[in-house]
This record gives C-alpha cells, structure tokens and sequence, in this order.
C-alpha cells in the first residue's frame, strides 16, 4: 500500500499496490510500517461495515471526541461512495477545510482519517458496502458529529436524485469554530 498525502495535512490516500496475474491481482489492503513512517496510530482495535441499500445515502460527518480520537482506514467493497473528511483540529493550517475522494472497489484506493478529523461519506450506487478499520473501539458516549451542509466547511456534494439520511446527522447544530 502507497500513502499519497492530501491537502490536509496528516490525511492520505492509500493506494493499493496490485500484483496481478492471469488469475487476477492480490494487495495488501493493511499494514502498519507504511503508517507509522507516516506518524500514523498503526494499531488496528476494530473493523466495521457499513451497508448502505440506496444511492444517495448520506452518512457522517462523524468522529469521536478525545480521549477517544480514532485513526479511521476506510474503503468501499461494493458499489461507490463520495468519501469526504474536514479538518478540526484547531491548530492545523487546514482547520474547517475538507477533501473528498470517489472510492471504489475497481480504483482500490482508501482514505486514511486521521484523529481531529470528522468523516462522511454520500454513496453513488444502490447496495454500496464500505469497511473501517479504526485504532480505537467505538465509545458510544464519545461519539460527536458536524453537520453535512455547514456552512463552515461548504462541502461540495454531488447531485443526490434524494438523500437518504439518519436524523441525528441532519440535525446537528451549526459549526462554531
């Protein structure tokens, strides 16, 4: 797997490196050296997946609270989402300002979310799957959230024909930096 940084600082794309054959391609998906080269938590506590029936389905923009921040890798499985994260950490370069990256099982990139960093994801086709690999266990009384369509981020999200989405993320109150 190959890091490639994003305009936020401490945030990559992983981009699996494919071996490839007449039966088809192996890559590793997880390895810790790459990530603490990167100065990144390489312990792996949790795997989720999240199964997502609709296009259109909109969830995040999740993180947890210190102490219980969590470096999140996350990849999609099946379908496609709009993977996009914003910056909270209030002292870096890029705070409120987001990246977005379209994955797909056929591009087989990841984004790597590191800790102070909320994550959300729209997804682009019926049946989508998406697995996280997270460096701390889920913490239910931790766990905080920003609104999709702050203005304080100003998310660029693609056309949605409707958006299917949990009340708890549509209502979160308006960012205050």
């Amino acid at each position: 797997m190959k890091l490639e940084p994003t305009r936020l600082p401490g945030a990559y794309v992983v981009r699996l490196e494919r071996l490839e054959d007449e039966r088809g391609w192996f890559a590793r998906t997880y390895d810790p050296e790459p990530l603490r080269e990167a100065g990144i938590d390489p312990t792996n506590v949790q795997c989720s997946v999240s199964f997502n029936a609709r296009a259109g389905t909109l969830r995040g923009m999740h993180f947890q609270e210190a102490p219980h921040a969590e470096d999140k890798l996350v990849r999609c499985t099946r379908g496609a989402v709009y993977d996009v994260i914003v910056d909270l950490r209030a002292e870096s370069p890029s705070y409120c300002r987001w990246f977005a990256v379209e994955l797909t099982p056929d591009n087989g990139l990841e984004l790597l979310v590191p800790k102070g960093f909320a994550h959300g994801f729209q997804t682009l086709a019926d049946a989508t799957e998406v697995h996280y690999q997270m460096s701390y266990p889920f913490v239910p009384g931790a766990g905080r959230g920003v609104r999709w369509d702050d203005p304080a981020f100003g998310i660029e999200w693609p056309p949605a024909e409707r958006l299917v989405m949990s009340e708890r993320d549509a209502s979160y109150p308006d960012f205050q930096p």
